[in-house]
């Protein structure tokens, strides 16, 4: 009985004991993490949730933890990207996608000769993520920032290929100085020519410094702000190949509209037209000169490396082809960067070398009757329609009967307008820590441009001047080198509650530029064109047919730089910047511009804590002064000769020389004094994020150029430093996150900015001599006058016709006297050129796979004088030329004025782009991590009372800013895009 009860105790003991090691038994959990392309993403961290097990993923995204459990729930957080928590269940391996976090991806900020977090901005910064950019088959990276940023205003006149938009950071900031800000490529400063070496889909991030206080660490060539563009790096460990292409069908959208031949004839036989005019063909010139253009943009990226070493490159085709006939664009791109660490890591070597080829047909420009001149494809308005292409014998028709008939289908067969560039830059940068807090740099980039363009007009282009001189051919040679070299000292210490960020850095920058020009004429056949120019006939050289030259031009820079934060709250950037250019006057080769700014962050206070409404809540406020030296040539401060007309002297022909320029030994760059107040904040746990700017910005010692005495000047026009003009603004940007789960997410954001402009004063003196002006014309009616924006129309208000349908206007002082002089109190001010306000309206969607994204923009509160509808309404001209359709009910036969009929309203909402995208499902493939497909439509719908073709004109501020004389047609587009990432 006892040996039973042993063993059923034993027995009991045993299933006990193998139960317990059953359910102590642990299961391995397993899964992979991949980033939005599906590449692996290894040093994810993943934790099991309710417990302190936590593992990294290996280099090829993969992981494993233990559980005792069946089923468990983990986290997977990674820098950049949003947490994911997800369910495993046992024996069920699991593949997690990490999606970027948009907030994350903005917290770093390039601001210039270093980074700061988001958060510590104190000044007036717009950080946009490559995610941020406009889509589609883009030519130019300025296009990606289209309606982006507040106060910043990309404008792109026409759509011919390889034109360049044009931007401006809080309006014009000079008159003649240049108001194209700063561009800086992963270090290198350059003009808005480098963004052409800066392939769209590689690029990070771009970074714009609005305000003085954060553009004042680049001197005297920050005052009309900085673009900072980042391209992509790849990171250590991590392989990648990447195809990205878009293709493009360009289509004409808006043309205005001129009579046909039987409306010409017709309107003709009215004002007296002789039959003879009429020459009985029905040609529709737009036509015959138009096509349907495309867009292809394609780029193959691929990069890797090891724990010390990473490197991506990619080579970049663009091609375009224009909607004008033998008109096109290719730019071909190639760019490899690499980074090498050493020393234990004390020592990071990072270099940079992108090379470009860009080759141009473009269409003729400048080119018709004295009466009309614009680019080639404006002349087809002004071309009979009754008038035929050839000739019966094959030859292109021409009108002997007409003064400078050219006809514009043989201009566009026969001139030859070519461009080519070869560009090439580089970048090393050593950066070694030489203590905990210290790190010394040195940064050296190189830049070279040869560049040549050639020009041949046959005599058989109907184009009188080639007529005259049998064929014109020239050829431009240009060549640009550009060196910069930098030392820099960096020093980061925290201290109890204290944090400081200094930099110190000297620099150094030399520029040469040369190039020659040479022309010729009277050849007797067109085989060789512009490529043997001795075949001209040497008889035909005249002064001007031949020059060279060359500039250099030298900047020599102290830049210190201190960011200074107590507790996270309070924070203070102060920077100090002197620079010596060498192509100042001999009083003021030297330069200073400091800079500062505060911010509190207020979310960081302790009364802040319990409240639920404010996430981010931030003051800031700033003070800079900035200059600007863009306007001026190497030589400008100098006196200068330059050739006359030969003359005779002692019974031979010597040559001559007068004075071109007069001496300025007090020449100067102008300079930007602006104050900045800001506010940024999240509300709602960032749901809502927006940020709002206030500033004022003067410009004194405003370049311009003034006519001065002769005597005792030898040259009847000096550049000085004289005026000033101020420019204030309201920026506000926004962005509410509608939608947002782990399925689906809707933000809607935009931006709004006012903008006034004013020129103070134009007025000064000048080595005692006074240089009084005002009421300066610039074209179009368009005028500098004190107290007004840069670009105020002053003009004549129209009345109606007399009894000879000639234009009447309105007499303002009724002395019966018409007067059109500059000062004239028959003018009046009716509008001005630039803008008054500018906005951009950016939603986003994404469900799943798939996501949508648009970009309406607009501007408003300026009006355009409508210089080609002017030139196109009047019927004296109906028999040597066509009319619009819009003349008719005028029924205007004549007009002395350029009156306020022709000046309209150039506000307008554009829908800009339109992208649809989806990324297939790519499950089990050996090669391929993600593939997405997606459409994009560009300038979709353009909503104007602007009656020409396009109201998006220069406003630069220089001269025929918001005159429309034509421009190339712009087109609407329609792409499909396609990006694949490779394993």
């Amino acid at each position: 009985m006892k040996h039973i009860s042993l063993f059923k105790y034993g027995l009991t003991v045993l299933f006990l004991l193998c139960a317990t090691l059953t359910f102590a038994q642990t299961t391995a959990f397993t899964g992979k993490v991949v980033d939005e392309n599906n590449q692996p993403l290894p040093g994810a961290v993943v934790r099991v949730k309710g417990t302190d097990q936590a593992t990294a993923t290996d280099v090829g995204g993969a992981f494993k933890v233990n559980s005792n459990q069946q089923a468990i729930v983990i986290t997977v957080s990674f820098i950049g990207y949003d947490l994911v928590e997800k369910s495993m269940v046992a024996n069920q391996p699991l593949s997690i996608q990490m999606q970027p976090n948009s907030k994350s991806l903005s917290e770093v900020v390039v601001v210039g000769y270093g980074t700061s977090k988001k958060s510590d901005l104190t000044g007036a910064v717009t950080n946009l993520g490559a995610k941020d950019l406009n889509p589609g088959p883009i030519t130019n990276p300025l296009q990606q920032l289209s309606g982006r940023a507040a106060g910043v205003t990309i404008t792109q006149t026409g759509s011919e290929p390889g034109a360049s938009p044009s931007v401006r950071i809080r309006g014009i900031t000079s008159l003649i100085g240049g108001n194209d800000p700063l561009v800086v490529v992963d270090g290198v400063q350059g003009n808005m020519d480098l963004l052409k070496q800066v392939p769209p889909s590689e690029i990070e991030s771009v970074d714009i410094l609005k305000d003085a206080s954060a553009t004042a660490i680049y001197g005297s060539r920050g005052a009309p702000g900085v673009l900072i563009v980042t391209t992509k790096k790849n990171k250590a460990g991590k392989t990648t190949v990447e195809y990205t292409a878009n293709a493009s069908v360009d289509v004409l959208t808006r043309q205005l509209k001129e009579l046909n031949a039987d409306q010409w004839w017709e309107q003709a036989q009215l004002y007296n037209v002789p039959a003879s005019a009429n020459h009985g063909s029905s040609t529709d010139w737009a036509g015959l000169l138009t096509q349907t253009g495309s867009t292809q943009n394609h780029t193959v990226a691929f990069g890797g490396g090891a724990d010390k070493f990473s490197y991506r490159a990619s080579v970049t085709g663009i091609l375009q082809t224009g909607t004008v006939i033998n008109s096109n664009y290719k730019n071909y791109i190639g760019r490899i960067q690499a980074t090498q660490k050493a020393l234990d890591d004390r020592l990071t070597l990072t270099m940079n070398l992108n090379s470009g080829i860009n080759d141009a047909n473009y269409s003729p420009n400048s080119v018709g009757r004295a009466a009309f001149t614009s680019n080639l494809y404006n002349n087809v308005y002004v071309a009979r329609p009754t008038d035929p292409v050839l000739n019966p014998d094959g030859s292109y028709y021409t009108d002997a009967n007409v003064f400078q008939y050219i006809n514009p289908y043989a201009v566009a067969k026969t001139v030859i307008n070519k461009g080519h560039e070869d560009n090439l830059f580089g970048t090393l940068r050593a950066d070694l820590q030489l203590t905990k807090n210290l790190t010394a740099g040195w940064f050296g980039s190189w830049r070279r441009i040869n560049g040549n363009s050639g020009y041949y007009l046959p005599a058989m282009s109907t184009v009188s001047t080639a007529i005259d001189n049998k064929g014109i051919a020239n050829i431009n040679n240009y060549h640009t080198d550009e060196k910069l070299n930098d030392i820099s000292l960096n020093y980061k210490t925290d201290f109890g509650k204290h944090h400081l960020d200094a930099v110190a850095v000297y620099e150094y920058q030399i520029q040469s530029y040369n190039g020659n020009f040479a022309q010729a004429k009277g050849f007797i056949n067109d085989i060789a064109t512009y490529n043997a120019l001795q075949l001209g006939d040497i008889t035909k050289v005249t002064p001007g047919d031949f020059s060279s030259y060359k500039n250099d031009r030298k900047l020599v820079s102290y830049i210190g730089r201190v960011n200074y934060s107590y507790n996270n709250r309070y924070l203070l950037t102060a920077s100090y910047r002197r620079d010596g250019s060498s192509v100042f006057g001999v009083n003021h080769k030297w330069g200073d511009f400091p800079s500062a700014s505060l911010a509190w962050r207020i979310d960081q206070e302790s009364f802040m804590k319990n409240q639920r409404i404010f996430s981010q809540l931030k003051l800031r406020g700033g003070y800079g002064i900035t200059g600007n030296q863009q306007g001026l040539f190497p030589q400008g401060s100098i006196p200068l000769v330059g050739s006359a007309p030969p003359v005779f002297f002692g019974g031979e022909l010597i040559s001559n020389f007068i004075a071109s320029q007069n001496a300025n030994s007090d020449l100067r760059w102008e300079t930007r004094k602006q104050t900045n107040l800001g506010i940024d904040f999240g509300l709602f746990n960032d749901r809502l994020l927006g940020s709002v700017d206030v500033y004022n910005a003067t410009t004194s010692n405003l370049l311009f150029g003034y006519a001065v005495p002769q005597p005792p000047f030898p040259y009847g026009s000096i550049q000085a430093n004289v005026g000033s003009m101020v420019n204030k603004g309201l920026e506000v940007s926004l962005s509410y996150q509608v939608i947002k789960n782990t399925t689906t997410m809707l933000t809607l954001a935009g931006n709004a900015t006012l903008l006034k402009n004013k020129v103070t004063n134009l007025s000064g003196s000048i080595n005692g001599v006074p240089l009084n002006t005002n009421y300066v014309p610039r074209g179009g009616n368009s005028y500098l006058i004190e107290g007004y924006p840069a670009g105020v129309f002053n003009i004549v208000k129209h009345l109606g016709k007399d009894a000879t349908n000639s234009e009447t206007v309105v007499d303002q002082d009724g002395n019966n006297i018409i007067d059109q002089g500059d000062r004239s109190p028959d003018r009046v001010i009716a509008g001005q050129a630039t803008p008054k306000y500018t906005f951009g309206f950016t939603p986003s969607f994404s469900y799943k796979n798939f996501d949508a994204s648009m970009v309406w923009r607009g501007s408003g509160g300026n009006k355009i004088y409508n210089a080609i509808r002017a030139n196109l309404s009047y019927f004296e001209n109906l028999g040597k030329a066509n009319v619009l359709q819009s003349a008719v009910p005028l029924g205007l036969f004549h007009s002395q004025y350029g009156s306020d009929l022709w000046l309209e309203d150039g506000s307008f909402i554009r829908w800009e782009n339109l992208n649809l995208g989806y990324r297939i499902p790519i499950a089990n493939s050996k090669y391929i991590s993600s593939v997405r497909l997606s459409v994009t439509g560009s300038n979709l719908l353009l909503i104007t009372k602007y009656t020409g073709a396009d109201p998006e004109l220069s406003t630069d501020g220089n001269n025929l800013t918001g005159i429309d004389n034509g421009i190339y047609p712009r087109t609407r587009t329609v792409a499909l895009g396609l990006n694949v990432v490779f394993k």
